[in-house]
């Protein structure tokens, strides 16, 4: 990445993330909502692969619904080390990220059962359809939810250069 490209990354994602090196993945992708939906779709297939294994390991004496919180409490905690670092860029406030995007993945899901009930009846659209445009909407909402609530950090205000007409006399 060059120079100017770095400023233009930090100019444009800094404010909402506190991020100052894009890292690999977004040297590679350059766009932030790429490398979201690249983490995105890689921790999808883990959450599938790690509830197939957890079927599989807890045998039919346990409830599928445990295979599938086991799964979810492995790959959440995936998901956030990945989104942290590879998309989102941040440092320290690990314990309040955390929580924040727990709360951002619960609120994506509240959003999906309701806006799937809705489409599917209220409005008696067809499921499936229905079902990938909401999570199509839910995804990006995420995104939004995850960059400026679970990852946000406050711009840092630069201190006053001498001779601003700051000084007092």
């Amino acid at each position: 990445m060059t120079a100017d490209q770095q400023a233009e990354f930090t100019a444009d994602h800094a404010g909402a993330t506190g991020a100052e090196d894009p890292g690999l993945l977004l040297r590679l992708v350059r766009r932030q909502e790429i490398a979201f939906a690249m983490v995105g779709a890689f921790n999808t297939a883990l959450g599938m692969g790690l509830t197939v294994l957890w079927l599989s390991v807890l045998g039919s004496s346990v409830p599928p619904a445990v295979a599938v919180v086991a799964a979810y409490a492995v790959s959440i905690v995936i998901a956030f080390v990945l989104h942290r670092t590879l998309v989102f860029r941040v440092r320290g406030h690990m314990l309040r990220d955390f929580v924040r995007f727990v709360a951002v993945n619960s609120g994506g899901l509240l959003m999906n059962i309701a806006l799937l009930s809705l489409a599917v009846s209220v409005l008696h659209l067809p499921s499936r359809p229905a079902a990938v445009v909401v999570m199509g909407l839910v995804a990006i909402a995420s995104f939004f939810g995850h960059r400026y609530i679970s990852f946000h950090r406050a711009a840092v205000p630069e201190p006053p250069s001498a001779g601003s007409g700051a000084e007092r006399s």
